[in-house]
This record gives C-alpha cells, sequence and structure tokens, in this order.
C-alpha cells in the first residue's frame, strides 16, 4: 500500500512545473521515470492527439512517431508535441508502412476514421506489435467479424478502445452491479446519451453512413458495450427507433447529403433475458450520461454531466438505493481532475494504463477484440431496424452477413 501511494504522488508531482528548477539528482518524490515503450499514432487528428497526450502523462511509454496524410493533422500534432516533451524528437512517417514496421517501435494506436479500420488493421498486425485499435473496429459486421478473426490468432496485445467502461461512474457501476452485486440479479438496464451534435472532421467523414457505420455504431458502440459487459449475455433481439429531426437536415459534402440520425430509442433482449434500452439525443444545449440499473434487491442510477451552467453541482453522481434489505448510498465517484481533463473524463488514462499493463502480462478487464464486434453487432442491428421498421434478430442478421459464432 505504501508503495502504491508513492508511485501515485510520483506521478503527480512529476508533472508539476514548479518543481522544474530541481536538477535529477535532487529529485525525489518528483522524479521522473522513463519510459519502456515507445508508440507510434496512426491518425493524428483529435482523438490522436488526446492518445499523444495521455501516453505522455502515463510515463511508462513515449510517442515515437505519428502517421496522417492530413498535412494540417501534421502540424497540430507536432505542435502538440513540441508542448508536451519539447526535448524530444518526434518521427513524421511518409507512408502506413513505415509508421506500422518501424523496429524503433513497440506499439501502434490506430485512431484513423472508421471505414479505414479494416485496411489499417491488415498491414498492422504484420508488425507483430501491440495494437491499441479505436472504436468503432469496424462500421460494419463482415468487417468486426474479419479483425476479430485476424486478432483470435495474434499473440501481442490487441486492444479495442473502448474506454467508456473506464469512467468513474461505470468502473463504480460495474463494482456494484457485478462485483459486489449489490442489486442482485440484473433484470433491466437503461442508458440514456444527451449531447451537442457530431463535430467537424477531416472531409466530414462522420456525417456519412458509409464512412462512420451510422451514429449507432460510431457513437454508441461505447453504450452497447456497457449494456453487453453488464448483462453478461449476447444479445438476441434488437429493435429501434429513430431519425434526423435537427442535425445536418441540409448538410452536405461534395455534392452528397447527411444521412446519419441524431435522435434514437433502442431496446436489446439478451438471451440470459436481461432487458436494456438506449435513449439518444444529439440536440440536446449540455452533455449528459444516466445509466439505471434495476435487480431484484436494489436499483442503481449513475450520472455524468457537462452543463455550462454557472451555478455547482456534482458533475458526477451515483446512487444505490436498497430499500429495507441493505443499506443505501449517494457517491460522487471522481478522478483527480488533472487525469479528468485529459480527456474522456479521464477515462482514456485509464485505457492506456491497462494497455500497458496488458502489454506487460498484468490480468486487466480492457475491451477484447469480442467485444468490441458485439458492440458493433448491436449498432448495425439497430441501424437495420430504424431503417426496416422492424425488430432484428441477431441470428438472422449474423447469417445474412455470413458470419457463424
Amino acid at each position: 500500500m505504501v508503495q502504491k501511494r508513492k508511485e501515485l504522488q510520483n506521478q503527480y508531482l512529476s508533472r508539476n512545473s514548479k518543481f522544474d528548477y530541481l536538477p535529477d539528482t535532487d529529485r525525489y518524490l518528483s522524479s521522473v521515470n522513463q519510459p519502456k515503450y515507445k508508440f507510434n499514432v496512426i491518425g493524428s487528428g483529435n482523438i490522436g492527439q488526446e492518445h499523444m497526450r495521455v501516453t505522455l502523462m502515463e510515463g511508462r511509454a513515449t510517442i515515437h512517431g505519428i502517421y496522417d496524410p492530413n498535412p494540417n493533422s501534421v502540424k497540430q500534432a507536432k505542435k502538440l508535441f513540441s508542448t508536451l516533451a519539447p526535448n524530444s524528437p518526434l518521427v513524421v512517417y511518409e507512408s502506413l508502412e513505415a509508421a506500422c514496421h518501424d523496429p524503433e517501435v513497440d506499439g501502434l494506436m490506430i485512431c484513423t476514421p472508421n471505414y479505414t479500420h479494416i485496411e489499417i488493421v491488415k498491414e498492422a498486425v504484420k508488425s507483430s506489435k501491440h495494437i491499441l485499435l479505436e472504436k468503432p473496429m469496424a462500421t460494419t459486421i463482415q468487417d468486426a467479424y474479419e479483425i476479430n478473426q485476424i486478432a483470435k490468432n495474434y499473440k501481442p496485445v490487441f486492444q479495442i478502445g473502448l474506454q467508456y467502461r473506464y469512467k468513474a461512474i461505470y468502473i463504480e457501476t460495474i463494482h456494484e452491479a457485478l462485483e459486489r452485486k449489490a442489486l442482485g440479479d440484473i433484470k433491466t438496464i437503461s442508458i440514456m446519451e444527451h449531447r451537442i451534435p457530431f463535430l467537424d472532421k477531416v472531409k466530414q467523414w462522420n456525417k456519412f453512413s458509409k464512412y462512420s457505420g451510422g451514429t449507432l455504431v460510431e457513437k454508441c458502440c461505447h453504450y452497447f458495450d456497457l449494456m453487453n459487459l453488464l448483462a453478461q449475455a449476447k444479445p438476441v433481439q434488437v429493435y429501434a427507433s429513430g431519425s434526423t429531426a435537427v442535425n445536418f437536415t441540409e448538410f452536405e459534402y461534395n455534392g452528397e447529403k447527411s444521412d446519419i440520425i441524431d435522435n434514437a430509442f433502442v431496446i436489446v433482449t439478451y438471451e440470459n433475458g436481461i432487458r436494456a434500452s438506449f435513449n439518444l439525443n444529439m440536440f440536446s444545449p449540455m452533455f449528459y450520461e444516466e445509466i439505471v440499473i434495476c435487480g431484484n434487491k436494489g436499483r442503481l442510477k449513475a450520472s455524468e454531466n457537462e452543463d455550462f451552467l454557472s451555478s455547482e453541482r456534482p458533475r458526477n453522481q451515483l446512487e444505490i438505493m436498497r430499500g429495507e434489505g441493505k443499506p443505501s448510498k449517494v457517491s460522487n465517484p471522481c478522478y483527480p481532475s488533472y487525469i479528468e481533463r485529459s480527456g474522456h473524463s479521464g477515462a482514456t488514462y485509464y485505457e492506456h494504463i491497462y494497455f500497458i499493463d496488458n502489454i506487460e502480462g498484468k490480468q486487466t478487464n480492457t475491451a477484447t477484440v469480442e467485444e468490441g464486434f458485439w458492440s458493433v453487432v448491436v449498432g448495425a442491428a439497430a441501424e437495420q431496424s430504424i431503417k426496416t421498421g422492424q425488430s432484428v434478430t441477431i441470428n438472422d442478421v449474423l447469417k445474412e452477413n455470413g458470419v457463424l459464432v
């Protein structure tokens, strides 16, 4: 316990610029450990830069180089790196192959647009390097299944970037529901996300389903991953209703009209009888996430908000109500503020901790490639249900895509 506390202090103090006046020989609590691993970032846009920032913040690895065909992304990433590691060189690769196969590098972080993942993975696995593939792992069930098959025989770490399971509210939710079993047997799961519209991307690829997989794959695979994890079972049926009500109704890019939805209700039935629902709204004036789980012995509600209001209230809240049976409680799960500010409420930081832990052979609960596959399956089935207006049976949609599981 003392050793862990010392290490935590060391990480916090070593980032504090007020101690920069100290020579290295006089640093103890504020000493900086030398990184053991080198990573390349493939795709250096917004999320790629978040991975760069968090890699250097976590400290056990460094960023060796980047590859991105967009010059502006490269320029911005170089500027960021110069502020984060001013005395370190950054390699800018001219090709994907060069970035994947540099012998100096231990791991690859793939942060490119969704539709490019399948071809990049095919090249990346030739390197036998550790891989962190951003969500969603693919835009279609067929491509996700192909990546899943590739990963089955891949001996290095192959981790999917479904990092919402590491947010403070979900870490505590998983602990209470699955480990502590505070709710008894789970019967229903309900998740809500209300947020602002999709942000701008290079060539606006996230406004078109053929590039993103559709809103319920691109954005909501995080929540379907959480549903699947909490249900501890395979989905068997999906029904969804959704539309384009407000966002991008007039948006065109290169003469092509946007086709993504901005709101939806999704119902998922699992093979063990658990029923789950998802409520999405992407024209909300704030960010709000909520999960409600009911079991035969209690109810859990957890939420996270960023509402831009001047009045103060807790950003995160979790409540467990268990009536007269056992104690109930209300809490505010959170990480240190500097970690929460690093990206996705601190979830990306812990994703990196676990990525390196996986490399070092430690046991973690990071999202496997198979779990990434099932998160795409639910999202793609929901998109299909909206298009057809019919309930979708998972076995049928898998057969239609030539998938046997």
